[in-house]
């Protein structure tokens, strides 16, 4: 298998589509203006979000019926080298409506496909022949895969010194953190519940976090704060970065342009300060652009400027 400096999973990927509408009315039938098509799902928009910024990564994702097909036509028109799993089951699909009368966002989520046996070893051999140093897994698992896959994800990748970034949630973040990984990115949120309280304020995040890295859970914890910003957590670091002040228009792939930016920043050889700004920069360059389409590099770029000194 070829070399790629950073590898995306998406074991769940969604055809993403959006559209406007005015008016939300129950019972009546709701006109929307022609619909835009993305391939989504979380490896897949860090994938997206690496391209963005000129720099390239391979998206492993799973791929089956009509709306699998045109998810890899569309992943094949960004010129991200992918492998397709082919499954039984069709990709699921997400929708997400603005009310242009409001300007709120309405996002709609569906299961996702449901993966066999035969498929889900498929997965796993094609992780065996990984050969890469960052691999990112993100978002949730379909049915049919079990509650601690992805730790058997990083007891495979962990023979081979690969580097593994997480962005997953729930049962299954717990179970991989049995494992250990390189890189996680918790919310404020979720990370609460890793550490077993109902919630946490943002001065306690470090001590949070820490928590985790005392366990050899990981070595750098990345905390979404929102609009906020987000926190850098190394054993013997802490770092704030507040986010830029933008008009925001949707926080679609928020979080995994802030993954993707902090991935390509450490597989050009930048320090961990120059990562996070670049995450939060992708991030907040994000929130800018409506629906699903993340970030404009030139967006990007300006904000990273900004944040450079911060």
């Amino acid at each position: 298998m070829e070399f790629f400096d950073i590898v995306t999973l998406t074991v769940n990927p969604a055809l993403d589509k959006s559209a406007h509408f005015r008016g939300l009315v129950p019972e009546q039938k709701i006109r929307c203006e022609t619909p835009r098509y993305d391939a989504g799902g979380g490896g897949i928009n860090v994938s997206k979000a690496i391209s963005r910024l000129k720099g390239v990564s391979k998206a492993i994702f799973t791929s089956g019926g009509a709306s699998g097909k045109m998810l890899k036509e569309l992943i094949a028109k960004e010129n991200i080298p992918f492998e397709a799993i082919e499954i039984h089951s069709w990709t699921r699909e997400s929708f997400v409506a603005v009310d242009d009368n409001t300007n709120l966002q309405y996002r709609f989520g569906f299961k996702g496909a449901e993966v066999n046996e035969a498929e889900k070893e498929q997965i796993i051999d094609t992780i065996k022949n990984l050969k890469c140093r960052y691999l990112v897994i993100s978002g949730s698992l379909n049915e049919g895969l079990p509650v601690d896959f992805y730790k058997q994800i990083a007891e495979i990748v962990k023979k081979s010194n690969v580097k593994l970034v997480a962005d997953v949630y729930g049962e299954p973040m717990k179970k991989l953190l049995e494992s250990g990984v390189y890189m996680m990115k918790p919310n404020v949120g979720e990370l609460a519940k890793l550490i077993g309280v109902e919630h946490l304020e943002i001065e306690e995040v470090n001590q949070a976090a820490k928590q985790i890295i005392a366990k050899g859970q990981a070595e750098i914890v990345v905390v979404s704060l929102g609009p906020q910003g987000a926190v850098m957590v190394t054993k013997d670091s802490y770092d704030f970065v507040p986010a830029p002040h933008v008009p925001k228009r949707s926080t679609v792939g928020a979080g995994d342009s802030m993954v993707g930016g902090i991935v390509w920043a450490l597989s050009q050889n930048n320090s961990l300060k120059e990562a996070m700004r670049w995450g939060v920069a992708c991030g907040t360059a994000a929130t800018m652009n409506e629906g699903t389409q993340l970030f404009e590099l030139e967006d990007a770029k300006r904000l990273y400027g900004w944040l450079k000194d911060k």
